[in-house]
């Protein structure tokens, strides 16, 4: 019994313990910490989300291309926005009544306790209106945060643009850590350079009042997080020959792509028809998004990594090359320009080398050197033959970046196409297909397509006399970065160095003698190499085609200009790549002659030319 009643007051003493903590945790709550009295007496606390500034973003001089704005968005929690005018809120926000029940409906499916978006990018203006009256308003609040703007006007496909995360990204496990509002890249190098540009949030607690009216931080900010700036970009562009390019090829469809052969750097990168980029920022975004989307000309197609073409009479330079490097061809072999095999756009004697052969574009003189590299003479049938000559042929042209992603830092970069045996086994048949069927391919016509960016990445690959760099358009990131370490090897052709100049002499003749004489840079002392092409178009005019680098020795920048409808390569894309090149290596248009020409690119004056 005395065991028993021992254990009672055990027991008893455990209860009273107990009782005594939860006295003097009251009595530390309502006395001695004044953290919960000030919350019991405003009511709530709000979580803020800091933004953080995203990175900016420098042409290769210094140039300033994207930088942030400040602007403003309206916040809501649900749950606290009770009681209030929604007339007197509707006209002070400039909304309808529908409009209000739309968006406070949205809020509620989202979160009833959460805050959310309810108006967004409130200019400075539309801020001032209604920063003094959100206090009659319970839970709205203003939520700062920036946008990007444009000191100038120039290179918006590549730089791409920023929008809301969409419903079907957050509940991607790509975009963990992102929520509801949160802005990130959609295209350009916007998408490319997420991770670095987007920064790091931060966390401000703040009290508030019933009325919504912020009484301090919570615990002095013992919870805050700062946010973290997101890093810079330094990109390879060229701002005044970007901003040159864009004006050549103003009311215009095509390309430009200029690169640094010793580097791969994208000097320029211009599709046309073109765009402000400050179009695709602030709040009309989407209705300036969708006027593009609409427009005929497709403003927002990035051409020069996603549209296809034939490459035209630029392609013959690389047939010569395979041809070398398959033993079948020398710098000194001769064809016969013999139309009876197919047609040739120039009239001219006897191609009795391979640079004459590139100085006057001879159609049949190619013809017969990719029929060299087909029908080698691999197997005694001729069937067999053409799909191994074909095939090895293929592995050949993909080592040159065709019909393969180069890796371009930016989005959406296309293959291109390039035939092989088992593509036209797949349309005649095994047996359905020789040499004569595929012919066309020999003159970069038939069933081949290139991106404007693989013609510029050719003529750096000729202008290093066989290797290149992956093309790239940063050139560092942050403030002492360097370039990601993919853009620093070295990729080799399957070709020898030994066989290229031979047509880089081709190339100069071209230029000299040739089919673009209007290209030369002689009066300013400077060697430049190209090739011409045009390109048959079933639907009208043929398109113009011209690839270049300089100079000569030692070069500076390889280039590729390819403008729609524009007839023949000599009429526009010549003169233009030649007048970049030009501005580029100069800063300036030097001679009357040359400023006129540089005047009818610029007004299409030379539409005229071919008819």
């Amino acid at each position: 019994m005395k065991y028993l009643e021992g254990r009672k007051y055990v027991i008893q003493a455990i209860f009273l313990a107990i009782g005594a903590v939860y006295l003097i945790k009251l009595f530390y709550i309502q006395v001695l910490d004044d953290s919960y009295k000030t919350a019991a007496e405003s009511n709530a606390m709000r979580r803020v989300v800091q933004y953080p500034f995203r990175g900016l973003v420098y042409d290769r001089h210094g140039a300033l291309l994207v930088e942030n704005t400040p602007v403003y968005d309206l916040m809501v929690v649900p749950k606290e926005a009770k009681a209030i005018d929604t007339l007197k809120f509707c006209q002070l926000v400039g909304l309808s009544l529908p409009e209000y029940r739309e968006k406070i409906t949205a809020a509620k499916k989202y979160s009833y306790v959460k805050p959310s978006p309810f108006l967004q990018r409130l200019t400075n203006t539309e801020f001032a209106a209604i920063q003094d009256n959100l206090v009659d308003f319970p839970g709205f609040y203003i939520n700062a945060r920036t946008v990007r703007s444009y000191p100038h006007s120039s290179l918006a496909h590549a730089l791409g643009y920023i929008g809301e995360i969409n419903p079907r990204q957050l509940e991607d496990t790509t975009y963990r850590g992102y929520r509801q509002g949160d802005y990130l890249g959609i295209s350009g190098l916007e998408r490319e350079y997420e991770q670095y540009l987007m920064g790091k949030r931060g966390v401000k607690y703040t009290m508030v009042n019933v009325r919504g009216i912020e009484k301090g931080s919570f615990k002095d900010g013992a919870y805050d997080t700062l946010s973290v700036a997101g890093q810079n970009l330094v990109t390879t562009i060229d701002l005044k020959l970007q901003q040159y390019a864009e004006k050549l090829m103003e009311g215009k469809i095509g390309s430009v792509v200029a690169i640094e052969p010793s580097t791969g750097e994208i000097l320029s990168l211009v599709s046309a028809p073109y765009y402000d980029p400050s179009q695709l920022t602030g709040k009309e975004l989407g209705n300036n998004y969708m006027k593009l989307l609409r427009d005929p000309v497709k403003p927002l197609f990035n051409r020069p990594l996603m549209a296809t073409y034939p490459p035209g009479s630029i392609f013959k330079l690389a047939q010569a090359l395979i041809a070398m490097q398959e033993g079948v061809l020398t710098a000194d072999t001769g064809y016969p320009c013999n139309w009876s095999m197919v047609k040739c756009s120039h009239r001219h004697a006897y191609p009795a080398n391979l640079g004459i052969a590139i100085e006057q574009s001879c159609n049949p003189y190619f013809y017969q050197v990719f029929r060299s590299v087909v029908n080698k003479g691999r197997s005694a049938n001729v069937y067999e033959d053409a799909h191994l000559g074909l095939d090895i042929w293929k592995k050949h042209i993909q080592t040159f970046g065709f019909a393969t992603q180069l890796g371009v830092d930016l989005p959406n970069e296309k293959k291109g196409m390039m035939p092989n045996s088992q593509f036209y086994d797949k349309i005649y048949g095994p047996k359905g297909w020789k040499y004569p069927t595929i012919y066309s391919v020999s003159l970069g016509q038939g069933e081949t397509g290139v991106t404007p960016l693989q013609m510029a990445n050719f003529a750096a690959i000729v202008a290093n006399r066989g290797f290149f760099y992956t093309p790239h358009i940063v050139r560092s990131v942050g403030e002492k970065g360097k370039p990601l370490p993919e853009y620093s090897v070295k990729r080799y052709t399957s070709v020898h160095p030994r066989h290229f100049p031979a047509v880089v002499e081709g190339m100069q003749r071209v230029v000299e003698s040739g089919t673009a004489r209007y290209a030369s840079l002689s009066h300013i002392g400077v060697t430049i190499c190209g090739k011409t092409g045009t390109v048959q178009n079933p639907h009208g005019k043929d398109h113009s085609v011209f690839i270049a680098f300089a100079p000569k020795e030692n070069p500076k920048i390889a280039i590729a200009v390819y403008v729609e409808n524009a007839g023949g390569g000599a009429v526009a894309a010549a003169p233009m790549a030649s007048l970049m090149v030009e501005k580029y290596l100069t800063d300036t248009i030097k001679t009357a002659g040359r400023k006129r020409w540089e005047n009818d690119m610029i007004t299409g004056a030379f539409y005229k030319w071919g008819k």
